[in-house]
């Protein structure tokens, strides 16, 4: 097995041409020095020294023979030592961020403007896909960072942390007043054009399984693909949106779509934060994150 440290020590003692001053700069005893030197040469066989009056001179057979391997060798080793260095203390190279286009648009598209301008040399790499994709992405190590519609029962990435609160509730406009007036049995919003995204995505699931769990099925006329679609169908009186109460505050505040409250209200779900499993999160993915904190 090579022994780095005897290739440090010869190649220091032979830049120094003295078992002294080599001594000095690695930090060890003369003796050490020396040892580490006969050691090195009884593992190859070889004698890698002339020992003269004046110090200690690379022998033409061996010494020199391998000085130059020796010093590229450690030469690359610090680069990469420091390449390393530079990933865990800097900013560079590219993040892969994975989300569905929904938490894009409403959770990070802020943050990743800040962060982009906060610093310019780090490649965003933005992957759109639904959470189950996402989740693919993740256990295949293709992304360095998601953010998930939870909950998720997967446990085969890290959940670090949530990153924001999600409240389903149900919106629509003016054409559906009446309804925004009192609180409505939850099982009643079956007898109305409801709204809601496609079957196989986590936001579905949750509200199909809680609903389910009660006794009430709610089953939606129009299958949407995208949250932002549903929102403008919703707006113009095709029906019944089923959304997050975070992605409508705007259309709320307007008064251009109406919160319908039911009893039960839909159990409260959220946003991760997660990462690929035993992989190493970079300088760039950790300053990332803190735009999150707080």
């Amino acid at each position: 097995m090579v022994n780095l440290e005897l290739y440090r020590v010869f190649y220091t003692v032979a830049k120094c041409g003295s078992l002294t001053r080599a001594a000095d700069e690695l930090f060890i005893s003369q003796p050490a020095v020396s040892q580490a030197i006969k050691q090195l040469e009884g593992q190859l066989g070889v004698s890698l020294f002339n020992r003269t009056h004046r110090g200690m001179e690379l022998s033409e057979q061996s010494g020199k023979q391998i000085f130059p391997i020796v010093e590229r060798a450690l030469r690359e080793l610090d680069e990469a030592e420091n390449k390393l260095k530079e990933m865990n203390t800097t900013a560079t190279g590219t993040i892969r961020i994975s989300a569905s286009d929904t938490i894009f648009s409403y959770a990070l598209i802020d943050k990743i403007a800040e962060y982009h301008e906060k610093y310019p040399e780090v490649k965003l790499n933005l992957i759109n896909c639904i959470t189950t994709e996402t989740l693919e992405l993740l256990k295949n190590n293709r992304c360095d960072v998601a953010f998930l519609n939870l909950p998720v029962d997967d446990k085969d990435f890290v959940l670090s942390s949530v990153m924001m609160p999600l409240h389903d509730t149900f919106v629509a406009n003016e054409k559906y007043a009446t309804l925004s007036e009192s609180v409505q049995p939850l099982k009643s919003m079956h007898d109305y054009p409801l709204l809601m995204l496609g079957a196989n995505t986590v936001t579905r699931k949750a509200i199909i399984n809680f609903s389910h769990s009660i006794g009430v099925h709610l089953h939606p006329e129009i299958e949407c693909g995208s949250l932002e679609l549903m929102i403008k169908l919703a707006g113009n009186g095709v029906g019944i949106a089923c959304v997050p109460r975070e992605y409508v505050r705007r259309e709320l505040e307007e008064g251009s779509l109406l919160e319908i409250k039911t009893e039960p209200a839909l159990p409260a779900r959220s946003v991760g934060i997660a990462f690929p499993k035993n992989q190493p999160i970079s300088f760039a993915v950790r300053e990332f994150l803190k735009m999150f904190e707080g």
